[in-house]
């Protein structure tokens, strides 16, 4: 996977993204933003696409948008103006794997179907932290790949076309594991999602190292 053949994969995703994939991924969307609204404050979507889920965070918090995919957001963009969703901050093309964001600028980064979707997927994880703030939290909605067996074993035959399309298939949960531990990490929750709970909710919490070396 490279980032120009997932940003192609999601430009020719655009027109049709909402109606192949809005219903499938609508229970994760609803956890994730309810996680979010939870953290309050100011909220960065990483892969945030047609905008399918702005209109639900409340209107008490501010959000802005990136994608790799310009027509992608300009459904998003479009969605913003019809609806009048004027807590959306800002919407613009960017890399999860190289955010334009100073350090510690966001309270909560939300991450939904993103991270399976990237070329280097611990480099992301490690931009996500870098732009939240101390005890802020990072919230993801993936796709968890099985460790072994028969499934696994589809996974990794599946990879050569599914990358193609502009996600992996196989990454599985001891992977998020062992980059939170390396990083220090808090793993905060991993709620498998229905019906199958081949999706979950993750969150991650970003120490506050003052308070730790206090």
């Amino acid at each position: 996977m490279h980032t120009e053949g997932v940003a192609k994969a999601y430009d020719r995703w655009a027109p049709i993204y909402d109606l192949v994939f809005g219903p499938v991924f609508a229970r994760g969307r609803s956890v994730s933003v309810e996680a979010a609204a939870r953290v309050g404050g100011r909220v960065l979507e990483v892969g945030v696409g047609t905008g399918i889920s702005l209109e639900q965070y409340p209107r008490t918090m501010r959000v802005f948008g990136i994608d790799l995919s310009d027509p992608m957001l300009d459904k998003a963009r479009q969605r913003v103006k019809e609806q009048g969703l004027r807590h959306v901050e800002g919407l613009a093309v960017g890399d999860a794997e190289r955010l334009d964001f100073a350090d510690d600028s966001f309270d909560v980064v939300v991450a939904q179907y993103v991270v399976t979707a990237v070329p280097n997927p611990e480099v992301a994880l490690d931009e996500f932290v870098r732009v939240v703030r101390p005890e802020g939290e990072i919230i993801l909605t993936s796709r968890i790949g099985a460790e072994t067996g028969l499934r696994g074993t589809i996974e990794k035959a599946l990879m050569p076309i599914t990358a193609r399309l502009g996600w992996r298939t196989e990454f599985p949960w001891s992977r998020y594991e062992s980059w939170a531990r390396s990083r220090g990490i808090e793993i905060v929750e991993h709620r498998p999602l229905p019906p199958l709970g081949h999706f979950s909710l993750i969150r991650f919490r970003k120490p506050n190292q003052e308070r730790t070396t206090a």
